[in-house]
C-alpha cells in the first residue's frame, strides 16, 4: 500500500496553520466573569473555597471591574450578600443594597463594561431557598413577584442585563411584565432555563451563604438524568420573553449544551460553576494538571459544545492568554 492521500497531520505541523484552521475560538467577548458583592466600603476578603476570588465592597468591586475591563474584559455578573435576610428575600429588592450600589460604581467607571445581575432569592432569604416557604415547601406562584422587584431594582440601578436563577415556573414572564410596565422594555433578561441540582454548586453556597436551611433544592432545579427536559425549559422562557439562555453547570453537561445549541439560534451561556473552577485550581496546586493548558481546554471544550457565551471564575487569568 502506499502512503494515503489526506494527511490531517500536514495542517498541525506548522503552529500558524494550526491556528489558521482551528474550528474553535475563544476570545474576550466569550467570557462573563461572575464576582460577588457585600455592603461596606473597602472589604475585599479571600473566599476559601474559590481560590483567588473574593468578597467585594461596591467600590471594591468597582476597581476589580476596571481592571477586568483593561484586560480586555467585556462583562460580569454580579451576586450579592446582605446584611441581613428575611423569609422573603426582600433585601434583595434593596435600592441600596450591594448589588445596586455596585451596578451604578462599575457602571460610572467602567462605562463600557456589561452588567449583568443574578436575580434569586436564596442569598436574601433567612431558609436559603430560591422562593418563598410554606412549612418546607417552597412556594413558586408566590415567589414571582419577590423576583420582578428584585429585578426592577437591579435595571433602576442601571444593570445592563437581569439574569433569573431560581427555576421558578413564570419567572420570565413576571419579570418581562414589570420591566415592561416600568419603562426596561429595552432591558434583555438571561434566563438561566436549565439549571441542574447540582453537587458542583458546593464551593459556591459558601460563597454566597446560600445554603438552604432545610431539604434540597431538587424540587425545582432540574433533574441530572434529564436531557429532553432542557428543550422543554428553554421553551417555556423564550415564550415568556427571554432573550438569552443558559445551561448550568456546563463541563458535566456539555451533550446538553449540544443539544440546546441545535434547538434554537438564541444566544446560548454556560456557567463552569465553582466546583469545576475548584477542581481545576485543585488539580493543579497539587501538580496534576498544567493549570493554563486544562483551563483553556476546559473552556474551549464548551464553546465546542456550543455556548456562545461562558460564565467562568477563570476569566480574568485567562484573558491575558488569549
Amino acid at each position: 500500500m502506499g502512503w494515503p492521500i489526506d494527511r490531517p497531520r500536514r495542517l498541525r505541523d506548522n503552529p500558524t496553520l494550526r491556528d489558521m484552521v482551528s474550528e474553535t475560538r475563544l476570545g474576550a467577548d466569550d467570557l462573563i466573569y461572575p464576582i460577588f458583592v457585600v455592603p461596606g466600603r473597602h472589604v475585599k476578603e479571600p473566599i476559601s473555597s474559590l481560590p483567588g476570588q473574593f468578597h467585594l465592597s461596591p467600590d471594591e468591586a468597582g476597581l476589580l471591574a476596571l481592571e477586568f475591563n483593561r484586560l480586555g474584559g467585556r462583562a460580569m455578573m454580579l451576586f450579592g450578600l446582605p446584611d441581613r435576610k428575611d423569609e422573603t428575600g426582600s433585601p434583595g429588592a434593596d435600592p441600596n443594597g450591594p448589588v445596586a450600589m455596585a451596578v451604578k460604581v462599575i457602571k460610572d467607571l467602567a462605562p463600557d463594561l456589561a452588567v449583568i445581575t443574578d436575580v434569586c432569592l436564596c442569598e436574601y432569604t433567612s431558609h436559603g431557598h430560591c422562593g418563598l416557604i410554606d412549612g418546607q415547601r417552597v412556594l413558586n406562584d408566590e415567589t414571582l413577584p419577590h423576583l420582578a422587584r428584585q429585578a426592577l431594582a437591579h435595571a433602576m440601578a442601571g444593570a445592563d442585563m437581569v439574569a433569573p436563577s431560581d427555576m421558578m415556573d413564570g419567572r420570565v414572564g413576571a419579570i418581562r411584565d414589570l420591566l415592561d410596565k416600568n419603562g426596561f422594555k429595552h432591558l434583555p433578561i438571561m434566563a438561566y432555563s436549565v439549571k441542574y441540582a447540582s453537587a458542583f454548586y458546593g464551593p459556591f453556597r459558601q460563597a454566597a451563604d446560600s445554603a438552604p436551611a432545610f431539604g434540597d433544592r431538587r424540587g425545582y432545579q432540574m433533574d441530572p438524568a434529564n436531557r429532553r427536559e432542557a428543550l422543554f425549559e428553554i421553551e417555556l422562557d423564550l415564550a415568556e420573553g427571554a432573550d438569552a439562555v443558559m445551561v448550568k453547570p456546563a463541563g458535566p453537561y456539555l451533550d446538553v449544551i449540544r443539544e440546546v445549541r441545535n434547538h434554537t439560534p438564541r444566544p446560548l451561556a454556560a456557567y463552569q460553576v465553582s466546583g469545576e473552577f475548584a477542581m481545576l485550581k485543585c488539580a493543579a496546586a497539587a501538580g496534576a494538571l498544567d493549570f493554563k493548558r486544562s483551563a483553556l481546554e476546559s473552556l474551549i471544550g464548551i464553546k465546542r459544545a456550543g455556548a456562545d457565551l461562558i460564565l467562568t471564575y477563570l476569566a480574568p487569568e485567562v484573558l491575558p492568554w488569549l
